[in-house]
């Protein structure tokens, strides 16, 4: 299959400079292009990439136009990265590559449950009695909607996604563990993306709450009780405690943690592999993690910081003795 330059610029917007007519195969990096492929710059580093490119087609924003333009073909517009990904939902449609409305005759969903008819239920997954499945949405193949959890519109839902299962509750018993029966569900609003096998777990009594187009990675545990804000994304294999309160617009990055009970504000940016021990109330980028190192410097630099606290002390109780500045 095969789309015009022009017909992308037709649908989407943008400005061309070069042949309408040019027909692209396929979609792909600068680096290995060919001529009958579009290609898109979006990192500054990159620009040495662009003279060297063989694609047929580029997609820059204004400030690379003249350079494009110098190459061969190329479309600008304001977002370059935004319009590559409208180019690519584009191309999905037109190459018949989204799902079909329906539930495959493997799935199975529960007396009681709503998908509504708009929506797609792949195959072997299981929709719990209670349940909804919001309009446009998609469940891949395997996924598992736990009784009286809801999806909103238009949500994507990759394969062995688990929604509802039991939260991690027990209590203590004489050396063993009782277990807290988990009564509350899950409630995910529309434009929601869940990556392959990661998990939200229902509330113990009220729901898990995952707002309006949030995006969650593959591999990522979602607590119990937990509270997550419209248009936070969080990337792979993030662990978030029961409990927590993320705010809208957050970002965590891979195998990031957030412990239990904790409140994070909206705009909060969490760098990779950090983990957050205590709540933040201020926007901003947050990091928390001791660098890495070889390993006989890490060892020393650890043993370390045990004497910081004690160190901390011995300079608070020298400067007691020196004289106040003020009574010079």
């Amino acid at each position: 299959m095969t789309l015009r330059t022009g017909a992308i610029v037709q649908a989407l917007g943008g400005e061309l400079f070069g042949d309408p007519d040019r027909l692209l195969t396929r979609l792909a990096p600068l680096e290995g292009a060919q001529a009958s492929e579009l290609s898109f710059l979006v990192n500054p580093k990159l620009t040495h990439l662009l003279a060297g490119t063989r694609a047929g087609c580029v997609i820059v924003g204004p400030a690379l136009a003249e350079a494009a333009r110098s190459r061969g073909d190329c479309i600008v517009a304001a977002d370059p990265h935004l319009y590559f990904a409208r180019v690519t939902q584009l191309w999905k449609r037109l190459h018949g590559g989204t799902a079909r409305p329906g539930v495959h005759p493997s799935a199975v969903v529960e007396e009681g449950a709503f998908v509504d008819p708009s929506a797609s239920v792949g195959a072997l997954c299981f929709v719990g009695r209670g349940a909804r499945i919001g309009a446009g949405t998609v469940l891949h193949p395997r996924v598992t909607v736990g009784e009286d959890c809801v999806i909103g519109a238009r949500c994507i839902v990759q394969s062995g996604a688990v929604i509802g299962g039991d939260g991690f509750g027990f209590a203590p018993r004489e050396g063993a563990w009782e277990k807290i029966e988990q009564l509350g569900a899950v409630r995910i609003g529309d434009d929601v993306e869940i990556g392959a096998n990661t998990c939200i777990d229902r509330g113990a009594l009220q729901d898990t709450v995952v707002e309006d187009g949030v995006k969650l990675d593959n591999l990522i545990q979602i607590g119990h009780n937990c509270h997550i804000g419209r248009h936070t994304a969080m990337a792979g294999c993030v662990g978030v405690a029961g409990s927590a309160r993320i705010g809208a617009h957050c970002t965590v990055g891979g195998a990031g943690m957030i412990l239990g009970h904790l409140t994070i504000a909206d705009h909060v940016h969490i760098s990779s592999a950090s983990i957050v021990t205590r709540s933040i109330l201020k926007p901003g980028h947050y990091t928390g993690f001791f660098p890495i190192d070889e390993n006989g410097a890490w060892e020393k630099n650890a043993a370390t910081l045990k004497h910081i606290h004690g160190l901390r002390e011995r300079v608070m109780r020298l400067e007691r003795l020196l004289p106040d500045e003020d009574e010079e």
